[in-house]
C-alpha cells in the first residue's frame, strides 16, 4: 500500500534518486543538472510542500511531487508542481495519487489554481490522467521542451481550478 505524506530530512537520498532518474531520462523535467546530496534537501525543503509516496510495508520513497507558487503578487494564488515516480513502480498508479494529494495540498496551502507550464506533448500517460482528472488545456508551445536527444518537442499548458 502506498502512502502519501510530508517530506522529511531523512527522504532526501530516496528522493533525490528518483528527482536524479527523471532528470537523466530527459524527456519530463526542464533541469539539465541532477541534484546532489548537499542540494537535494535544500531544494526539497524550500518547496511550498514536498509529498512524497512510500510503500508502507518497507518504507521505500517509490516517488514523489514538490508544489510550489507559480508566480508571484496578483499572481500568486497560482501554484505549480512537478511529479516524479520511480522508474521500477511506475504503471501502478502512484502519479496519480500524488496529482490528486497535491490538489488537496495546493487549495490547503491557500492557493486556487495549479497550472502546467510545460507538460511534454509526448507525455501522453501524463496529459490523459491531467484529462481525466479535470485539467483544462491552454494550449501548446511548438518546439518549447528540448528532449535529450536534441530534437524539440511541442509542450502543453494545462490548469484546474482548486
Amino acid at each position: 500500500m502506498i502512502t502519501i505524506r510530508e517530506y522529511q530530512p531523512t527522504d532526501a537520498a530516496q528522493a533525490m534518486d528518483i528527482w536524479n532518474e527523471v532528470v537523466r531520462e530527459g524527456v519530463a523535467f526542464p533541469q539539465l543538472d541532477e541534484l546532489t546530496g548537499p542540494t537535494a534537501h535544500d531544494f526539497f525543503s524550500s518547496q511550498s510542500y514536498t509529498g512524497v509516496a512510500a510503500d508502507s510495508e518497507t518504507g521505500e520513497v517509490v516517488g514523489l511531487y514538490i508544489l510550489h507558487p507559480n508566480n508571484v503578487g496578483r499572481c500568486g494564488h497560482i501554484c505549480n508542481t512537478s511529479y516524479a515516480v520511480r522508474s521500477a513502480r511506475r504503471g501502478q498508479h502512484i502519479g496519480e495519487q500524488l496529482v490528486k494529494h497535491s490538489l488537496v495540498m495546493g487549495a490547503r496551502l491557500g492557493f486556487r489554481i495549479l497550472q502546467f507550464n510545460a507538460v511534454v506533448a509526448a507525455n501522453i500517460h501524463a496529459l490523459h490522467l491531467y484529462e481525466r482528472l479535470g485539467f483544462t488545456r491552454l494550449g501548446r508551445i511548438p518546439k518549447g521542451f528540448l528532449m535529450k536527444d536534441g530534437h524539440y518537442e511541442d509542450i502543453i499548458l494545462l490548469y484546474i481550478q482548486l
